[in-house]
């Protein structure tokens, strides 16, 4: 894409940034708090490109107005003070060139959202539960780093420790767009602890990411969802036999079912079981819209396939891998107590490369 062709995209931007102004500052939209809250969001959004795109322009007249000055000037000490400035001003202007693309890349629209993370052990029996808690310990900690919240809407505990399948509420600011790349396979390798003759092992456990649907996003008929109640099982001593606390939803157009019996009252679970009901339909969607443009054109690092092996974690070297970008860092122990930054950020610096190519090849 020309610079020219850049330039036509913000102006636009800008456009439709004013309109939205105009549009959130109007009585009947104030009065449709669904449409207000959706135009206030994508005024926010557009916020930053057009307050660099203003600093752009501010900075391309200045160097016309200082080269203009440099033609006409005869003055030595004026012409120094200005080259001074010119220069400085070109280096300005190439870096906001450089900002303005990258901002230019179309935004996953789910970015900004909370999430549902679902970590379950896969091939490699008891193993492959231990790694899903290892995996939920690791989570755990970066989002504490982050400053986000946690809780565990649903789990399935082994005996020997480990999860089955263990379903978190991720919440907190742009928890998405630093953790959809989890999703996919991970594989580990290492001695497990039944293991007596001390031989490495492999198992793997998936995660996945699932983006918060909000009313907005998805419209579930109740027509369509089919709701069971039973008495929970497990520990609980006599509440469990006197109640149908129990919930399952069964949305009948895609077969999703979601089974919930972690609170003690019927309505707690029902609440719970809504939201992740709510989020992997409108998951699935999502999925089939992006296989859709994923045959027509490849994405780029990718965030739908829960089979592809993503990463390797290497306890024997203390090494892990990720394969999607041959990322490879010898600090397994810290990336294990939450210290995911390194990898993150490379997965969003190569997705937004990746993108950044696209965009220019239009």
């Amino acid at each position: 894409m020309e610079m020219a062709e850049i330039f036509d995209k913000l102006q636009a931007v800008a456009d439709r940034y004013d309109e939205l102004n105009e549009l959130i500052s109007d009585p009947e939209v104030i009065a449709d708090s669904q449409r207000f809250m959706k135009l206030s969001k994508e005024e926010g959004s557009l916020r930053e490109t057009v307050e660099k795109y203003n600093e752009y322009k501010k900075v391309t007249q200045t160097i016309k107005d200082d080269e203009e000055l440099l033609r006409e000037s005869d003055d030595p000490d004026l012409t120094e003070l200005t080259k001074d400035e010119l220069n400085s001003a070109k280096d300005q202007q190439a870096k906001l060139e450089k900002e303005l693309e990258i901002l230019l890349i179309p935004k996953d629209p789910n970015d900004d959202k909370n999430i549902i993370m679902e970590i379950r052990g896969a091939a490699g029996g008891d193993e492959a539960s231990l790694f899903a808690a290892d995996l939920y310990n690791m989570y755990l900690h970066y989002a504490e780093n982050q400053g986000w919240k946690v809780e565990v809407v649903d789990k399935s505990e082994t005996e020997v420790g480990g999860f089955k399948e263990i379903a978190l509420m991720i919440t907190g600011d742009k928890v998405y767009s630093k953790l959809k790349f989890e999703n996919g396979a991970h594989r580990v390798q290492r001695v497990p602890v039944t293991e007596s003759a001390g031989r490495v092992h492999t198992s793997t456990a998936t995660v996945g990411v699932m983006p918060e649907a909000e009313d907005v996003d998805v419209d579930i008929d109740p027509k369509d969802i089919r709701v069971d109640v039973y008495r929970s099982s497990g520990a609980g001593g006599q509440h469990v036999n006197k109640t149908s606390s129990a919930v399952r939803m069964t949305h009948l157009p895609t077969g999703i079912v979601v089974a919930m019996q972690d609170e003690r009252s019927q309505q707690q679970n029902r609440a719970k079981a809504m939201r992740i009901l709510k989020s992997r339909v409108y998951d699935y969607y999502q999925q089939k819209e992006q296989s859709a443009y994923d045959a027509k054109r490849k994405d780029a690092i990718g965030t739908g396939d829960r089979s592809e092996r993503i990463r390797t974690y290497n306890y024997p070297q203390n090494r892990v891998t990720d394969h999607r970008i041959g990322l490879t860092l010898n600090k397994l122990d810290k990336i294990m107590s939450g210290d995911l930054d390194e990898i993150i950020e490379a997965l969003i610096v190569a997705d937004q490369t990746k993108k950044l190519e696209q965009l220019r090849n239009e």
